[in-house]
């Protein structure tokens, strides 16, 4: 039927025939993973409460003295009886170390790192020291720049461990402002967290932020790790969930108690620098999940090529317009549902704009990264 209208009304050629197949197949693939990551997200439902377990927060910090004065606070107001807040200064000299001294708490600790090592990248470094300086197994990390959206953060984040799960991967969305940056920033970072947090529901973890992330130090100590990527610039979060995170070991924690916001970046040099950071590390992820990512990837950018050639090439505007409608209909209600369940609901009407602009972008970053050999944390 497809193949009729074009012939039929614009005598098109095969060359045609093949955009529109391929049209159609990369939105057949697309709405797989659209799919799966709506019903998976959709049937999420909290881990029964447990019995609440001693947690170490660690926050590595450089240079943050702004966002440490207004994340202590929120860290000693949350609801739990046994927790620790250990603060790793990461050779900041903007005062942190005075500030650091003059905070007065039996339940923070200090580290400080006044050094670098060739062998190791610096903020692993941090972290290292942060895990060993911890006294409870369970760990719990968050960024400088983050605040828990809630007093309930440290329980809901643990309240997924067993005595089979090793990790816990939470959601971090971006503090809402004005401007379209903002918007597009808050509506990748959703896109995300679509991805990994379905794929790990269906038994496929592969990722998760370090910025909301738990898991056990004799687990971390056990795998030696970073040792297998220490060299690399990030990677702390996705790398050790992509090596050593299992469909048994693996939990999986959304809603609102259980979200943190981070401060985004303001300027689009800054937020292509912290982009080109992430997927420059992607492509040491495992193969399979090379092939995944590769494949979404892959279809959106075939997508987009055969419905702007066949929308070039003929007069009959129906299939792609169809099609062009189908796919915006199941990412408005995909952005809709979705950040309402994750605690942090968004709205759509933007969507269509948002979802140009993503592939492009994603496109052209991703590829630069594959050739970047180099990048910086701070």
């Amino acid at each position: 039927m497809c193949w009729c209208i074009f012939a039929g009304n614009s005598g098109s050629t095969a060359m045609t025939d093949i955009y529109l197949y391929i049209l159609l197949s990369s939105t057949g693939i697309l709405f797989i993973y659209w799919i799966l990551g709506w019903t998976k997200i959709g049937l999420y439902r909290k881990a029964a409460q447990n019995t609440a377990q001693p947690v170490s927060i660690i926050v590595c910090a450089h240079n943050e003295l702004h966002n440490l004065k207004l994340l202590i606070p929120k860290l000693l107001q949350q609801d739990h009886p046994d927790f620790e807040i250990i603060i790793v200064n990461d050779r900041s000299d903007d005062g942190t170390y005075d500030f650091m001294l003059e905070t007065k708490s039996d339940r923070i600790k200090n580290v400080t790192v006044d050094q670098v090592h060739d062998h190791i990248n610096t903020k692993k470094y941090a972290i290292t020291l942060g895990i060993r300086a911890a006294k409870h197994d369970v760990l719990l990390f968050t960024d400088a720049d983050c605040i828990p959206y809630s007093d309930q953060w440290i329980q809901e984040m643990t309240n997924g461990f067993t005595d089979q799960t090793d990790f816990c991967i939470g959601v971090s969305q971006y503090t809402k402002t004005k401007g379209f940056l903002n918007r597009y920033i808050r509506y990748e970072t959703l896109l995300t967290v679509i991805n990994y947090s379905s794929w790990a529901l269906a038994g496929n973890p592969y990722m998760a932020v370090g910025r909301n992330l738990a898991y056990r130090k004799s687990s971390f100590l056990e795998h030696k790790g970073f040792n297998k990527f220490q060299h690399i610039t990030g990677g702390d979060d996705d790398l050790l969930i992509n090596q050593f995170a299992n469909k048994k070991n693996t939990q999986v924690v959304l809603g609102a108690d259980a979200l943190t916001h981070s401060i985004p970046k303001t300027g689009w040099n800054t937020y292509f620098k912290q982009k080109l950071r992430h997927f420059s590390v992607s492509k040491y992820y495992s193969t399979k999940d090379k092939a995944l990512l590769g494949l979404q990837s892959l279809s959106n950018l075939l997508y987009w090529l055969s419905l702007i050639i066949l929308a070039l090439q003929t007069n009959q505007y129906e299939i792609p317009l169809a099609v062009l409608g189908f796919r915006w209909i199941i990412l408005m209600n995909l952005n809709f549902f979705t950040s309402k369940k994750i605690g942090d609901r968004m709205n759509s009407w933007l969507v269509p704009v948002l979802d140009l602009f993503y592939v492009l972008f994603v496109t052209i970053t991703g590829t630069i990264a594959i050739f970047t050999k180099k990048v910086k944390w701070k």
